[in-house]
């Protein structure tokens, strides 16, 4: 399967082609997930695998701390969630230190569906990185892991989400 390939300009500024260029790389690699999983048969949307595979990385961790790491409103990851305890996938522990809140651990019925999308998973990334050494790869991981991180940072004194202005990005060198 061949994915249509957006071409950028090359007219663009310098800092213009990398933002442009991992935008559209995530959303290429996004649209890859959803087809694979749609097309896998797994049963789960590609929100409730990804909601899956999340709480597979940070197990036990509460439901709105999920939706955070995914970047999706709480109802909507109370959605998928929903799903996936119907399945017997999941199951919401009360949070001993917070009664309003569930923590969400994964049933032994889970280890299945959990390698089943990470196969489909590195099907998409194999495919995406084919051409680049091991040492291309990790470099590359360490690299959008780094930029991901500067993203998730605000600066204190800066509304929430707001980003992190050079001058401050200097304090914390």
């Amino acid at each position: 399967m061949s994915l249509p390939v957006k071409i950028i300009s090359h007219d663009a500024p310098q800092g213009d082609l990398l933002g442009l260029l991992i935008v559209d790389t995530a959303r290429a690699l996004r649209t890859a997930f959803e087809n694979r999983i749609n097309a896998a048969g797994l049963g789960l949307t590609p929100g409730e695998a990804r909601a899956l595979i999340h709480i597979a990385d940070h197990e036990g961790s509460r439901q709105l701390d999920i939706a955070s790491q995914m970047s999706v409103e709480p109802m909507t990851l109370c959605t998928y969630l929903d799903k996936l305890q119907t399945l017997g996938l999941i199951e919401r522990q009360k949070c001993s230190a917070d009664r309003r809140a569930k923590r969400i651990a994964l049933t032994k019925t889970s280890d299945d569906m959990i390698r089943r999308i990470r196969v489909e998973l590195h099907v998409i990334l194999d495919h995406a990185t084919s051409g680049l050494s091991l040492e291309a790869k990790s470099q590359l991981e360490t690299s959008l892991a780094v930029v991901n991180r500067n993203l998730q940072e605000t600066s204190p004194a800066a509304p929430t989400g707001a980003p992190i202005t050079s001058s401050s990005a200097d304090e914390r060198s």
